[in-house]
């Protein structure tokens, strides 16, 4: 892991990729260069304005010219400050707009993902990569390279015009200087393994949080609030812990740097005096050398930090570029999007696995008409809403075809194929919107008058409006204010304006009262008329007019037929049957 960071460090190629994202701001991008320039080449110009205000006004008495002295100091003063300004306003533009952008990037490649992916990373971890590690991105322009920049620029200026006024002298000052560079690496090193704790541990946070948070209801049916709590206070402390190391090296580090810009100013005094005395250099120029020191030992000191900045920095974006880099999308190579889709659907010797050869679908072949509804029932694992899953594409399948209207649905646009297919599942996820925009999700084709005209055909319409403000009533989130039963109404209301071809319906009974249920088979009946319907259900008084009825276990058909054809076969499906009505435990 430390190696990985040390080589990413200096992975140009990965630096180049970020900076691809400052290309629509390369103005700013070029400003910020200009300004850090301006900065190096204005930093020795106030010490040198010190020495010849002290050797050629203060020391020979010439108060006119000290006048004018003070003044090009103000000026000076009064155009680093501004430059300081602009170029402080400027990088930080640029890191937030260059966030802002790979932030977007970011969420649009997730959202296109497929589903497979979310099966193996955890949300947290997710939210992680789009919010802390982005702004670690941020940090390389306002803090990191543009900065390291400045300072070395900085420092080759200073050097420079103190070789050039007296090079016996600056090596005086220079002894020390090795000292600071072993002690800015050695704490370069352990901050840098410091830090990557720090962001260790802000994932497993972020990770714990969302997931209990989420799961707050289990949390609290079961009691476990004060085991979660200990769990959380554990991983708590490993955070707190790996941010105290971190201050811990700069508490040692800057302490360090102190005593050794002492001993090189105290070396400065020594050899200064004595150079003073025997008239080889000016008193001017100690006080520069003085001015000098400072200018020389802040940008070391910030190097170190900066460096680690810019390694932080690069270790988030090799994280999120391995985001954007996962090869998890559904191919979307289909360009057929017909004006008008039938809706017929089947499935040829369809295999699939979620991993390796461990087939949850085996060899499964059906056939549904324009207008025919077929219910899929099961015992829990047998396959049922893998099957949707494989028509949305959703996931892929191994072997097999899959075709819609007797064509593969490889060949369709993806978007559009969805567009075609209403899902309406058991547990309905809400955003926290409006009842409206939760309907339409924030869709401007889909009119109010739609929605209203749809919630009065599924029976929906009175207790919306039993709601403070109706369809304008703010849903909270993952709809916690709402019953289930609404919930699942709302569903219904979704799919209904999108005019499916083709619904799906997946156990969408199943977590009902027999009130709400009632209004919901209503519903279902003027859903389905004239769509291509699949019902996955587990309670069988719900499918018993269907068209057909499939029998899946252990990823195999086992039975087809009518409902009255399956009662007669004797089978598995008599079996389920018997098991919900059989009098005997009821």
């Amino acid at each position: 892991m430390t190696d990985n960071i040390v080589r990413k460090t200096y992975d140009w190629d990965l630096l180049k990729r970020i900076l691809q994202y400052t290309k629509p701001y390369k103005v700013v991008f070029y400003w910020c260069i200009f300004l850090t320039i301006g900065i190096a080449i204005t930093s020795p110009l106030r010490p040198l304005i010190t020495q010849i205000t002290v050797d050629d006004f203060i020391l020979k008495n010439n108060s006119s010219g000290l006048l004018t002295m003070v003044l090009l100091m103000v000026l000076l003063l009064i155009v680093q400050t501004i430059i300081q300004y602009y170029h402080t306003f400027l990088t930080n533009t640029l890191g937030q707009s260059v966030i802002k952008d790979l932030r977007t990037h970011v969420f649009n490649h997730i959202t296109k993902l497929r589903l497979r992916y979310f099966d193996k990373t955890p949300i947290g971890q997710l939210i992680t990569r789009t919010v802390s590690d982005l702004e670690t991105i941020a940090d390389i322009f306002s803090e990191g390279i543009i900065v390291i920049i400045g300072s070395i620029l900085q420092l080759i200026a200073v050097i420079g015009v103190m070789f050039y006024q007296n090079w016996q002298l600056t090596l005086v000052v220079l002894i020390p200087m090795p000292f600071l560079v072993l002690a800015s690496y050695i704490f370069k090193e352990a901050i840098k393994n410091a830090f990557q704790n720090v962001r260790t541990q802000v994932g497993l946070l972020n990770t714990f949080l969302q997931e209990h948070i989420s799961g707050i209801r289990i949390i609290q049916y079961f009691a476990r609030q004060n085991q979660e709590y200990q769990k959380f206070e554990a991983i708590n402390k490993e955070h707190r812990d790996a941010n105290i190391k971190s201050n811990w090296y700069y508490s040692i580090f800057f302490p360090v740097v102190e005593v050794i810009s002492s001993i090189s100013i105290g070396l400065l005094v020594w050899y200064g005096s004595k150079s003073i005395l025997n008239n080889q250099v000016s008193p001017g120029v100690v006080v520069a050398f003085i001015m000098y020191i400072n200018m020389l030992f802040r940008p070391i000191r910030e190097l170190a930090d900066k460096f680690n900045t810019l390694q932080m920095g690069m270790v988030g974006a090799d994280r999120i570029f391995k985001v954007l880099d996962t090869d998890e999308k559904t191919l979307n190579n289909g360009t057929l999007k017909p004006d008008v889709l039938k809706g017929e659907i089947s499935f040829k010797n369809v295999w699939f696995a979620y991993a390796d050869e461990n087939y949850v679908l085996k060899d499964i072949s059906f056939e549904i008409k324009k207008g025919e509804t077929l219910a899929i029932v099961g015992a829990t694992g047998a396959g049922k809403s893998s099957t949707i899953n494989l028509l949305n594409r959703f996931y892929e399948i191994n072997k097999g075809e899959i075709c819609v209207d007797n064509i593969s649905i490889q060949n369709y646009d993806i978007t559009y194929l969805r567009s075609q297919i209403a899902t309406v599942l058991q547990d309905v996820f809400l955003f926290s919107d409006t009842i409206a925009n939760n309907i339409s999700l924030n869709n401007p084709n889909i009119t109010l008058d739609k929605i209203i005209d749809a919630a009065k055909q599924v029976g929906a319409h009175q207790f919306i409006m039993r709601l403070p403000g109706g369809y304008q009533y703010q849903v909270q989130e993952r709809g916690s204010t709402l019953s289930a039963g609404q919930a699942q109404l709302l569903s219904f209301i979704r799919a209904l304006v999108y005019n499916p071809k083709i619904l799906v319906l997946d156990e969408a009974t199943s977590s009902v009262d027999t009130e709400t249920e009632m209004l919901i088979q209503a519903a279902i009946k003027k859903l389905m008329v004239g769509r291509t319907s699949i019902v996955i259900a587990h309670r069988l008084s719900t499918i018993q007019n269907v068209n057909k009825i499939m029998v899946l276990h252990h990823g195999q058909i086992v039975e087809q037929g009518s409902h009255q054809q399956l009662l007669n076969l004797n089978g598995y499906y008599k079996k389920l049957y018997n098991l919900q009505y059989n009098t005997v435990g009821i």
